[in-house]
């Protein structure tokens, strides 16, 4: 009985060490006495007990990786400190295992140098103003060169972009002069506008006079609505020399 038991408990722990459960996010590549199999799951696996068969599960989730601020010195020799963030996963689980040693590491120190060299192949102008380029070029360079290891690079992201304090300052003085350049430029437009403006106006009471009168008629009429007060309004006797013309032909009078 019990050498039976023994079988028994034997049995069951050879068994147990043949299943194995891989999720759906997961695989499973498996290697026969050193030789790789190929990859197995998601589900039951079933291995040859003793050491002949064994399994290295590998993730095929999107992988977030944080690529650390790197001191880069752009094409116009301006020294800045550039982060980055890229999302990759793993389509061949099996080279992602034989190809290389740790694809994560790997891919880490990849993108680092890529970030370093494309970043300083490019001027400060273009690194800040044109991101969605920069990050295409990194993702398409770091795809490039993981994709032997069965890794696909899907997206590079350029977090934060650290400029030295006297770049800043300069970078505000430039910002601060372009506004006043637009605020001049607008003023210079309006003035120009109100030339216009007036010019026309002028062309139009010059020629027809009573429209002179009536607008000084009406800023009398403004000025008495304001305050009370008494206003002393010089009035130009060729703003009285219609009227006295139109009296004397009523009168026979010759002006």
């Amino acid at each position: 009985m019990i050498f039976l038991a023994v079988l028994i408990f034997l049995f069951i722990i050879i068994i147990g060490s043949m299943i194995r459960i891989v999720p759906e996010y997961e695989r499973g590549v498996v290697f026969r006495l050193g030789r790789c199999i190929g990859s197995k799951g998601p589900g039951i696996i079933f291995l040859l007990p003793l050491g002949i068969d064994k399994m290295v599960k590998i993730s095929l989730r999107t992988v977030t990786l944080d690529v650390p601020a790197q001191d880069v010195i752009t094409k116009d020799n301006v020294s800045v400190k550039v982060n980055a963030v890229v999302y990759f996963r793993v389509i061949d689980p099996t080279k992602a295992v034989i190809s290389v040693e740790n694809f994560f590491y790997a891919t880490s120190q990849l993108a680092q140098t890529t970030l370093r060299s494309v970043c300083g192949q490019a001027e400060l102008d273009k690194l800040l103003s044109e991101r969605d380029k920069i990050n295409e070029e990194l993702q398409e360079i770091l795809d490039k060169h993981t994709e032997p290891w069965g890794v696909k690079v899907s997206n590079v992201e350029l977090k934060q972009i650290d400029l030295p304090q006297e770049m800043q300052r300069a970078m505000a003085r430039q910002a601060e002069a372009e506004r006043e350049r637009r605020a001049k430029i607008i003023n210079a437009e309006g003035e120009l506008q109100a030339a216009n403006t007036l010019s026309e106006a002028s062309r139009i009471m010059a020629s027809n006079p009573i429209t002179l009168q009536l607008r000084y008629l009406q800023t009398l009429a403004e000025i008495s609505t304001e305050n009370s007060s008494t206003i002393v309004f010089p009035i130009p006797i060729e703003l009285f020399r219609s009227f006295i013309q139109s009296d004397d032909k009523k009168t026979g009078n010759p002006s």
